[in-house]
């Protein structure tokens, strides 16, 4: 027990202490805007009763999704990147629906 305690202990020093470095920063700071978009939306179906998703949730996934990419080019990680640039891909896209639908509605 006292092997596997130390060993984990361990692995914890070497993920949160020795590798931390400003790209961690970098991927905390977007692991946080990115979860700001649940917020914002959790808060908007609270106050509509209902599920809405807010513009707020899509710049908060735009500006979190570009971070996390960053962090995942330099980290070299495939899945990540994939998983991350085609979000992106749907966040952007999804706002060029909204802008399209309001300049749509205000005419």
């Amino acid at each position: 027990m006292t092997d596997t305690v130390g060993m984990l202990s361990s692995y914890l020093y070497d993920v949160f202490v020795t590798k931390f470095d400003g790209w961690v920063v970098l991927g905390f700071v977007a692991q946080a805007l990115f979860t700001m978009r649940f917020v914002v939306q959790w808060i908007a179906s609270e106050r509509a009763r209902k599920s809405v998703i807010p513009v707020a949730f899509w710049f908060f996934s735009i500006g979190g999704g570009t971070l996390l990419l960053a962090y995942a080019l330099y980290r070299r990680d495939p899945v990540f990147i994939a998983g991350q640039a085609l979000g992106l891909v749907v966040y952007f896209r999804n706002v060029y629906f909204i802008i399209l639908n309001g300049r749509q509605s205000s005419t």
